[in-house]
């Protein structure tokens, strides 16, 4: 064998122990994490808060416990990163001008409908116990509300946004309550 100050010999020496092993996998982790609590959401919309722990999260994306820890810290941040995830496709959500005032208010009450069972007993699991204040200062909580603002501002103004978000949550739970969509005219 040749010795080791032989570059020849020092090269063939790295590049054997260097290409034995595989290059680790580069993850963009914003990205993997937005992924995480996209597919995490519909556990805690079927489950409930109360009734999703950090282990059945972890089982449900399988990876383990450990792993998810390793990207959120509590299962108020994953939460979070959740709510994160659905408001900021909510808050993407956008009209066609043409379309009158009360057609695209139409159109938000039939496309928040199907899901507003699930996501109302969500938010009120997730609230249990918590005083005003402290729904005041949840981040999830403002988030969520800001991002129904916003969209409905798209279409009423900010002059008449919350008065509108207000006629149609109050109309969504009347049909949720209803069994059925009742007539508003």
């Amino acid at each position: 064998m040749k010795s080791l100050d032989d570059t020849s010999a020092m090269c063939q020496l790295f590049s054997t122990i260097w290409t034995k092993e595989p290059m680790p996998k580069i993850i963009d982790r914003d990205k993997y994490m937005e992924d995480l609590a996209a597919r995490a959401a519909g556990l805690f919309s079927t489950h409930g808060y109360a009734g999703v722990g950090m282990r059945g999260v972890a089982e449900h994306l399988g990876m383990s416990k450990s792993a998810l820890y390793h990207y959120f810290p509590s299962k108020e941040a994953l939460f979070l990163a959740c709510t994160k995830s659905t408001m900021g496709r909510m808050s993407g959500t956008t009209f066609d001008e043409t379309t009158s005032e009360d057609a695209q208010l139409q159109l938000l009450v039939s496309s928040m409908r199907d899901e507003f069972g699930a996501e109302m007993a969500l938010v009120f699991d997730y609230l249990r116990g918590k005083s005003p204040a402290q729904i005041a200062s949840d981040e999830a909580m403002q988030l969520s509300l800001s991002a129904y603002l916003k969209t409905v501002e798209g279409i009423v103004g900010p002059e008449r946004a919350a008065k509108a978000l207000s006629d149609i949550l109050g109309r969504l739970l009347l049909d949720y309550l209803s069994g059925q969509t009742l007539n508003y005219s």
